[in-house]
């Protein structure tokens, strides 16, 4: 999805989160439970933004149906590094309807939990926010 790449490479991660859908579906690489709907997706990607090192995106598988892309990224976390691939669907209306993220190695993995785990009060603090603006 190259509107969501864009904004993500050019660190804009409020653009990203307009390009979610109202009902949209995030599968962390770290949380058994799916988050489901904008303002909390939309808010763990701006946490994201503030735990993630050195972000780029390498490579880009698109399905043949134009709907779905495999975003590979490498990322640096507390010293960390991170490989990664964000999974991406979108709805008929072309807004992410899912948002599907992998990462290894397990150090990787464990450290982006540690790392978003304190992110997660200013995260419903911004998601609340989001709520009520809407």
């Amino acid at each position: 999805m190259k509107a969501f790449r864009a904004a993500v490479e050019a660190r804009d991660f409020e653009g990203a989160g307009a390009l979610l859908a109202d009902d949209v579906v995030f599968r962390s690489p770290v949380a058994f439970k799916p988050y489901e709907g904008k303002p909390i997706v939309g808010a763990i990607l701006m946490g994201v933004s503030r735990v993630f090192q050195d972000f780029r995106y390498v490579r880009e598988l698109t399905d043949d149906d134009g709907r779905g892309s495999a975003l590979i990224f490498e990322t640096i976390v507390d010293g960390i590094n991170v490989h990664g691939i964000d999974l991406i669907r979108l709805n008929d209306d072309g807004q992410i309807s899912e948002l599907t993220v992998m990462v290894r190695p397990l150090s990787a993995a464990n450290a982006l939990a540690t790392a978003m785990a304190a992110q997660f009060p200013q995260i419903q603090a911004d998601a609340i926010a989001a709520m009520s603006e809407e």
